[in-house]
């Protein structure tokens, strides 16, 4: 089902991007059921969990599409464990021109950096072990744990004991990611980046994209990857197609195939994608960021969001896909029109909670010296300018602020620290669409949205005489999600 341009009687979905190149068409004009993607937003609604946007294509077209504020089509994602995907069409691609080989050994990519003992367990591992994660390691190495470490990366692969015999065993671990990728760079001299950059998303029109790079130049190859909503959408779309993008082969079928088809122990895992039972197959990156494959029905689904854990989600989509499908276009439009309506509902802005109390902006203006504590903070400040209530905070690495609307939204960008509430990230620069309002007379609260990621701050500051109290917690993470309460006095 190859990709269109947009015919004149095709409209762009609500919230449609108009430069992802992807066109646009009513679902059941593809084969897709309305009533059964209201019937998903509405379970979805129902079980409390949190989606920050969707986009369903078949048959050609995005057919649906939603963004909840402040997440829009524009704005880019960072897509975590989802990258592991993209990984594996890099080593697809690798292979195909002859640079490595499924059965290769780790070790032999790696004589610089071997520890001085390889056991006969490192020395079995193979590439194929790492994409099917049965690396023989006793339990996993999370992203958030290695973005920590300075460190060579690759060094740090060889200290984890391999305790199992290789491929016999599976424990799911960025780890073996970064290895795939670090081969790469061996065999190409290049990044994961910059190999995909040209071979895949320049063809399909995705641009604006960013991977991390870590202690030795090299792209993480489970995480990292920060792209929008549509980008993983085409990935699926890609595919879905067998690896045909607008009629041109970009990924080997074969290697398409394969990839995508169980052979782990547990049954669901391919190479760095994961297999259901009904034929799907997806992308799937932490709280929610993936990209799921319908291919007996030339369907794809991408949604991102902060949710705890993608067992919450899957079982919501498959109870309404692919029975939504539909084998042939067939007159709808009463439920296009339904969907349509539904879509519209969904609220432009999201209202900052009314004030519990009269705000008395002034108790907030100026510094407080913070008492001792284990994240280093040593002073914060309130300042006021028009509409705006800016928090400052001075750590070792200087003075970080975000700029809050009283009691409205102001978008803007920060640097504040806060990496353990927000899996292991350092989000320097990042977008945040940030309010402040009085709770009570004693109690600020403001709200940070991190726009470009899962994670939403809450942080409340206690006013008593000359006294600061600051509680920051986060609204999913992967370890705590609370900081140490923070305490202080006007300076």
């Amino acid at each position: 089902m190859p990709i269109s341009s947009n015919s004149p009687d095709e409209q762009p979905a609500r919230g449609s991007q108009s430069d992802d190149g992807l066109a646009r068409g009513a679902p059941s004009s593809s084969g897709v059921d309305a009533d059964a993607v209201i019937a998903f937003l509405d379970e979805v609604e129902a079980k409390g969990l949190e989606l920050h946007s969707l986009m369903l294509h078949r048959a050609g077209h995005v057919v649906a599409e939603a963004w909840w504020w402040p997440y829009g089509p524009q704005r880019p994602r960072i897509m975590h464990s989802l990258a592991k995907s993209l990984t594996s069409c890099a080593v697809g691609l690798a292979i195909e021109e002859g640079r490595l080989a499924l059965n290769d050994k780790v070790i032999d990519f790696f004589p610089d950096a071997l520890p001085e003992t390889v056991d006969e367990n490192l020395a079995a591992m193979t590439v194929e072990d790492l994409l099917t994660m049965r690396t023989g390691h006793a339990s996993e190495v999370g992203g958030s744990l290695w973005r920590g470490i300075d460190a060579s990366w690759i060094a740090e692969f060889f200290k984890i004991p391999v305790v199992h015999r290789p491929g016999t065993t599976f424990v799911y671990s960025s780890a073996a990611s970064y290895m795939l990728a670090a081969i790469l760079h061996r065999v190409t001299g290049k990044t994961l980046h910059e190999q995909l950059r040209p071979a895949l998303f320049e063809r399909m029109g995705i641009h604006g994209e960013t991977w991390d790079v870590g202690p030795d130049g090299i792209n993480p190859g489970g995480n990292g990857f920060t792209g929008r909503t549509s980008d993983v959408l085409k990935l699926g779309v890609l595919m879905a197609q067998g690896g045909l993008w607008e009629g041109r082969r970009l990924l080997p079928q074969a290697w398409v195939e394969t990839a995508t088809r169980p052979h782990a122990d547990n049954g669901h895992y391919g190479y760095h994608w994961v297999t259901y039972d009904n034929g799907a197959f997806a992308a799937v990156g932490m709280f929610v960021q993936m990209v799921i494959v319908f291919p007996e029905h030339g369907a794809t689904l991408a949604l991102t969001g902060a949710i705890d854990g993608s067992d919450k989600i899957w079982p919501v989509v498959f109870n309404h896909f692919p029975s939504g499908f539909r084998p042939d276009p067939f007159d709808g439009a009463a439920a296009d029109a339904r969907l349509a309506a539904r879509l519209d509902a969904i609220p432009a802005v999201r209202r900052v909670a009314a004030a519990g109390a009269p705000a008395d902006w002034t108790r907030a203006a100026g510094r407080f010296a913070i008492d001792a504590n284990t994240l280093g903070v040593t002073e914060v400040a309130f300042e006021l300018t028009g509409d705006a209530c800016l928090f400052h905070l001075t750590d070792a690495g200087g003075r970080h602020s975000v700029t809050c609307g009283r009691e409205a939204w102001i978008e803007g960008h920060t640097d504040v620290p806060g990496r353990e509430l927000h899996h292991g990230y350092r989000l320097r620069g990042a977008v945040v669409v940030a309010a402040a309002r009085w709770r009570d007379p004693a109690t600020l609260e403001m709200t940070w949205i991190f726009a470009d990621t899962a994670f939403r701050d809450a942080v409340t500051c206690r006013f008593e005489g000359d006294r600061l109290t600051i509680d920051r917690e986060v609204n999913i993470n992967s370890a705590a999600r609370r900081h140490p309460t923070l305490t202080g006095r006007r300076a």
